[in-house]
């Protein structure tokens, strides 16, 4: 491909929120520069959307169309762009050095945007929670970090990493079990929102993280940044918090970005430490002595509670475990499973019942186990789940998703909830960042 003189063409490569963000901070008010497309992966339905011309700004009139990732080679074959942008999450470093050579094949540079030239500055003091991977437990430690800041006297909010699957609002605010009612769509977003509204915190969320770091700002002393998979910060922390998951030994310094989280964090909490075998940890920790031996380490054990341990007891169980976890998170099983081993007489392996997108599902991820990922990204999918729900033979079902899936789609069979907690007490931390920050 030979370059053209002008203006330089570039396609941003993401999953409907690091990709948006990225543009808005860096290409968006550029005029040496034209985003001809995004592309998308991971999530579904979001591709052969357009990116809103209210968002995309003036340069960009008829807005910027979202093409299928498969269509990067076909795009940069027929000289779209010279410029490949990566902008997503809880990949390989194998899996972006192969997109890297792609784009150098077809005569395109290929670049990584970083923290330093994506992050906003806040006005308050701004606490973060990202991990290595994703399913390490973020969103356990921000509530728990949230309460403890609250219990202090600070006022909090959560900014949580994009979750743009129905629609491309600039801002979300939901502070009551009703505004989420009215303003989510999927499973995975009320997965994220729902269990810290309950707790009486705010959440923000949205597209144009300028404007709703202005929002937040408004009304908090601290803000909590809620990360996405294992992504870095779109806000610059005063502290980040990273955690490591006990369960995946190795993978702290085998995917992007979570090792520059890794490398960054002040301090490193490994979750699941109990469920780990025996010299996982050392493994962890001789990796954090390599790559970033100044952090502070802590270490959580999981603790896990089923509402009705006599419901299950003996029973043929098919459970329900996150989506995100079990799928691009590279788990087999999460806390349903890990904690109904011996209680159940059996686990039904839902493969064979699976319907439409669900099947779909575990065809692209081979790695489940015999679980069932919470997939619900649109209301057909939440359908399709429903559907394998009631064919698979199980005589109950353990739900192990971080909101009461019973609230949201029809199971007809008899059902327990498993929460899933940390044995771990951030009241410390809260004080001492409270203090340093003059606000406690």
């Amino acid at each position: 491909m030979t370059k053209k003189k002008g203006k330089q063409r570039v396609i941003i490569m993401g999953a409907g929120g690091r990709d948006f963000h990225n543009f808005n901070r860096l290409y968006r008010q550029d005029p040496d520069c034209e985003v001809v497309a995004f592309t998308a992966a991971q999530i579904p339905f979001i591709e052969r959307r357009i990116y809103p011309p209210e968002l995309a700004g003036p340069y960009y009139p008829a807005g910027i169309p979202i093409r299928p990732e498969a269509e990067l080679g076909a795009l940069l074959s027929g000289a779209a762009a010279d410029l490949v942008a990566f902008a997503y999450s809880d990949v390989s470093h194998e899996y972006v050095m192969h997109r890297a050579s792609l784009a150098l094949s077809l005569g395109a540079d290929f670049v990584l945007h970083g923290p330093e030239s994506t992050m906003l500055q806040s006005k308050v003091p701004v606490i973060s929670v990202c991990a290595v991977r994703t399913g390490c437990g973020k969103s356990i430690v921000t509530r728990k970090l949230a309460h403890s800041l609250r219990e202090k006297g600070a006022r909090v909010s959560v900014i949580r990493h994009p979750m743009a699957y129905c629609d491309f609002l600039p801002v979300k605010r939901f502070s009551s079990m009703e505004e989420i009612d009215r303003g989510v769509c999927t499973i995975e977003e009320r997965e994220e929102f729902e269990p810290l509204v309950e707790k009486g915190i705010t959440v923000y969320a949205g597209v144009d993280y300028g404007k709703v770091l202005e929002e937040a700002e408004k009304e908090s002393g601290v803000i909590i940044w809620d990360g996405g998979n294992n992504d870095f910060p779109f806000l610059r922390p005063d502290f980040e918090i990273v955690l490591i998951d006990a369960l995946r030994p190795g993978h702290e310094s085998l995917f992007y970005p979570g090792e520059v989280n890794l490398r960054r964090g002040n301090l490193l909490i490994i979750t699941k430490t109990n469920e780990a075998k025996e010299g996982d940890l050392a493994e962890i920790h001789a990796v954090i002595q390599r790559e970033n031996r100044d952090a502070g380490v802590l270490e959580a054990r999981s603790v896990f509670s089923v509402d009705d341990y006599s419901l299950i007891k003996g029973r043929k169980a098919l459970v329900i475990e996150d989506g995100p976890t079990v799928t691009h998170g590279g788990m087999p099983y999460g806390a349903g499973f890990a904690s109904s081993v011996g209680i159940v007489s059996a686990f039904i392996d839902p493969r064979p019942y699976a319907v439409g997108s669900i099947r779909e599902t575990f065809e692209r991820f081979h790695h489940i186990g015999a679980v069932l990922p919470a997939m619900g990204y649109s209301e057909a999918q939440k359908r399709e789940l429903e559907e394998t729900i009631a064919r698979v033979p199980a005589e109950v079902v353990v739900i192990a998703t971080p909101v009461d899936l019973r609230r949201i789609i029809k199971i007809e069979k008899p059902a327990v909830r498993v929460s899933y907690d940390f044995d771990i007490d951030l009241g410390e931390l809260a004080g001492s960042f409270l203090r340093e920050h003059g606000l406690g």
